[in-house]
C-alpha cells in the first residue's frame, strides 16, 4: 500500500516545468519550480517544519505550546500544518495589506489572526514585527519563530529546495531567479547551488518600495526607498539575517503593475495558477533576458498558489481600482 504517515510527509519534490509562451522572447530554457504542489500551496511549507523541529529539538518549543509567528500568509500556513500534526496552538500576526483569502485560509487551519497596518515603522509598537514579539513574550511556554533572522529558514532550503533543483536539472542550471523577502530560500539554494558550481548566477527579484537592491549594490540602508507597495511576499524594510548578500549576483526590480499583469498571464499563457509574487519572478527573468543565452538552463522559484490571491490579481475590478487593467 502506497500512502504517507501524515501531510507533513509530503512536503518537497515539487515538479520544474517548462515555461513556453510567456517565455517566448527568451533564447534559453526556462523552468518553473513550482512550488504550490507543496501541501499547504507554497515554498514556505519547508521551512515552517524545519523551524519547528529544530525549535523542539533544542528545547524552544515544548509540548503543548504556542507557536507565534509575524507572517504574510504563506508561512503561518505551513506553521497551522505543523502544528495540527504535532498539538500546538498558532497564533499568526500579519498585515492589514495582505489579502482576505490567507487570512481565511488561516483561521480555517485553526490558527488565531491578528492584523495590524502595514503603514508604521518597523520597531513601532503597532507594527506586526513588534506585536508577534510582544504576544510571544506575555504567552505562557510560546516560542516566537522570527522566520526573518532564524537560520533554520535558510537550511531547509540549502537541504531540500538546492539539491532538489540541482538533480533535476541534472547540474546544468546556468541561473537561477527567486523573489525575496525573509531571504531563506534565496540564500539556502544559492549556497548549495554555489558549493556545486561556482559560476551558477543568483538574481533576487525586489520590488519598488524595498531596500534589497540600492542595500546590495552600495551598501547604504536608504530609508528613502522604503514606501508602501502592492506585491505580496517579497521587499523588505528590515534587512532580515536570512538574506546572504554576498550569495546573490544581482537584484532586479520589477512594478506592482507588472508583477500583477504577469501573475495573470502566467495561468492564461502557461496554465500556472500561481499567486502575485510569481509573476513578479516570471517578468523579472523577462527583464533579466539579456543576460542568457541559448545554452542556458533558466530556473524561477514560483512562491505560492493563486488560490491566495482571487480577490486581487485574480479580480477584474481589483485590477481596475489599481490601474492594473485597461
Amino acid at each position: 500500500m502506497q500512502y504517507v504517515e501524515n501531510i507533513l510527509k509530503t512536503i518537497g519534490n515539487t515538479p520544474l516545468i517548462k515555461l513556453n509562451k510567456i517565455t517566448a522572447e527568451i533564447d534559453a530554457l526556462v523552468l518553473a519550480k513550482v512550488e504550490y504542489f507543496n501541501p499547504g500551496s507554497s515554498v514556505k511549507d519547508r521551512m515552517a517544519l524545519k523551524m519547528v523541529e529544530d525549535a523542539e529539538a533544542d528545547g524552544r518549543l515544548k509540548p503543548g505550546g504556542t507557536i507565534v509567528e509575524g507572517t504574510s500568509g504563506n508561512t503561518g500556513m505551513g506553521l497551522a500544518l505543523a502544528a495540527i500534526v504535532k498539538g500546538y496552538k498558532l497564533i499568526c500576526v500579519s498585515t492589514d495589506k495582505q489579502s482576505k483569502e490567507k487570512f481565511d485560509i488561516l483561521r480555517a487551519v485553526g490558527a488565531e489572526v491578528i492584523v495590524c497596518p502595514t503603514n508604521v515603522a518597523p520597531d513601532d509598537p503597532r507594527s506586526y514585527y513588534s506585536t508577534s514579539k510582544r504576544i510571544a513574550e506575555e504567552t505562557p511556554n510560546a516560542w516566537y519563530v522570527n522566520q526573518y533572522d532564524n537560520p533554520s529558514n535558510a537550511v531547509a532550503h540549502y537541504e531540500q529546495t538546492g539539491p532538489e533543483i540541482w538533480k533535476q536539472t541534472d547540474g546544468k542550471i546556468t541561473h537561477f531567479v527567486v523573489g525575496v523577502g525573509t531571504g531563506g530560500t534565496i540564500s539556502g539554494v544559492a549556497k548549495y547551488l554555489k558549493e556545486k558550481n561556482p559560476d551558477i548566477k543568483i538574481w533576487g527579484i525586489d520590488t519598488y518600495g524595498s531596500v534589497f537592491k540600492k542595500y546590495h549594490e552600495t551598501g547604504i540602508f536608504d530609508e528613502k526607498e522604503i514606501y508602501p507597495y502592492i506585491t505580496e511576499g517579497i521587499g523588505e524594510d528590515i534587512l532580515p539575517e536570512n538574506v546572504d548578500f554576498d550569495l546573490i549576483d544581482a537584484f532586479e526590480k520589477v512594478t506592482d503593475k507588472d508583477a500583477a499583469v504577469y501573475t495573470r498571464k502566467l495561468a492564461r499563457e502557461e496554465g500556472i495558477f500561481a499567486g502575485n509574487s510569481c509573476g513578479a519572478a516570471v517578468k523579472g527573468v523577462l527583464q533579466l533576458k539579456k543576460h542568457f543565452g541559448p545554452d542556458d538552463v533558466v530556473v524561477v522559484l514560483l512562491h505560492d498558489s493563486g488560490s491566495r490571491y482571487v480577490g486581487k490579481m485574480y479580480n477584474d475590478d481589483w485590477m481596475k481600482e489599481k490601474g492594473f487593467l485597461e
